[in-house]
Parts: C-alpha cells; structure tokens; sequence
C-alpha cells in the first residue's frame, strides 16, 4: 500500500483546505485511517482517525469542532476537511494506515503515531496558516 497526501497550500487564518490521502497498490477499505501532523521542533501528533467502515472517527481536542474526516473507500480516497484554521494548525500532515480491517477489526482507529508502524505513512503535505 503506498499512501499519498495532496491539498495542502497557504490560507489566512479563517480559511478551509480539504487534504485527501489517496491509497494504491490494495484496497484502502482493509485500513483504518489517521492524520497526523508535525510543526518544527515538535513532535508528531495525532489530530484525526476513522475505521475502516467510516463508523468510527476521533479528534484530537485542538481541532475537534474544526475537522471532519471522511472516506470513500469506492475512491480509495481519506479526506479530512479543516475550517477556522488557525496559525497554530501550520505543520506538515502526514496519513497513516493501520491494516486492522484484515484481522476483522473494523470498528477501531487509533490516534497515537506508534499505532501504525513505519511501513504505512505518506511523505506529507504541507500546511501554513498565516496572515
């Protein structure tokens, strides 16, 4: 499975982007989703995650109100969908899949970046908020 991001760019503080993670190589129903983002000099951290199905989805606290994750498994396609996007939002956003849905587990999806090993991470994509 390779995992690519794309709808990062610049936008005023207020403003929305819509991220996609495109999945290819296997079907992206079998994995559970997650986002995640980094700022420099901090660490990576959990801000979104939905099951396999899409009937289970988590947010972190800082964009919880802000963010909706969602998925079309037809397109093999995760989206997480950001309003009122603050400066404090600017990082780098990563998606990560956990295969959980090959043990049957469909109704999980995890926050924390250890949940998903090192095997299935996107390179990335970039997002800064700034007046």
């Amino acid at each position: 499975l390779q995992l690519v991001e794309a709808g990062g760019g610049s936008v005023q503080p207020g403003g929305s982007l819509r991220l996609s993670c495109a999945g290819s190589g296997f079907p992206l129903k079998y994995f559970a989703i997650g986002w995640f983002r980094q700022a420099p000099g901090k660490e990576r951290e959990g801000v979104s995650c939905i099951s396999t199905n899409g009937g289970i989805s988590k947010y972190a606290d800082s964009v919880k109100g802000r963010f909706t994750i969602s998925r079309d498994n037809a397109k093999d396609t995760v989206y997480l969908q950001m309003n009122s996007l603050k400066p404090e939002d600017t990082a780098r956003y990563f998606c990560a899949a956990d295969p959980s849905g090959l043990t049957g587990a469909h109704d999980m999806c995890i926050m924390t970046p250890s949940g998903y090993g090192v095997n299935y991470w996107g390179k990335g994509a970039l997002v800064t908020v700034s007046s």
